[in-house]
């Protein structure tokens, strides 16, 4: 089997588990990043493609897409 060295996005679920896992709900992961609470739920749950915008920087920040930020 051929073994990958790129790094893959997580799921949504596995997110979670991940801000839970540090002990950071998702308002305060939100307020951390100057994002909404709701953009944040909406990328979580599947709800949001994220392609642009707050999402894609929400998704990006999460570990659910592989992209960069622009300041």
């Amino acid at each position: 089997m051929k073994q990958k060295n790129s790094i893959s996005p997580i799921t949504g679920a596995q997110a979670r588990v991940e801000l839970e896992r540090r002990g950071e709900s998702v308002a305060e992961f939100a307020r951390r990043h100057g994002l909404s609470v709701s953009t944040v739920h909406q990328v979580l749950g599947g709800r949001s493609k994220a392609r642009r915008g707050d999402a894609h920087r929400a998704a990006v920040l999460l570990g659910m897409k592989i992209g960069t930020l622009q300041d």
